[in-house]
């Protein structure tokens, strides 16, 4: 399904970040990261195809990143716990990507495929 596409993962869990790798490399995606700070991602949003976003990252927000990845026009979902739904949409628009966790990882894959078709 994901087959050669190149994910970037921004969690600052390290089990759900490997848990998130696991699922996407079952698919047949090829991992950047995962990054657990923004600045560390940063320097991983060139040459991806898409994106999934924790947005608090050690209570600091994914919005660089978001920023960076919107501009750009490459897709990003995000999986997150604690997410300002309003705050998301109003930043974001209204078909904003949000997994909440705990999530299956069929909604991580199925939301992620939509954001990369919306493209």
């Amino acid at each position: 399904m994901l087959d050669d596409l190149n994910i970037l993962i921004v969690e600052d869990e390290a089990l759900i970040a490997l848990d998130l790798s696991m699922i996407l490399e079952d698919e047949g995606a090829d991992i950047h990261g995962p990054c657990c700070t923004v600045d560390a991602a940063m320097g991983c949003t060139d040459n991806i195809d898409a994106a999934i976003l924790d947005v608090d990252l050690r209570g600091e927000t994914v919005f660089p990143i978001a920023d960076r990845l919107q501009a750009a026009g490459t897709p990003f979902i995000f999986h997150t716990g604690r997410a300002d739904m309003e705050e998301l949409r109003g930043r974001y628009g209204a078909d904003v990507s949000v997994v909440v966790k705990p999530a299956s990882s069929g909604q991580v894959l199925a939301s992620l495929t939509r954001a990369i078709g919306r493209r």
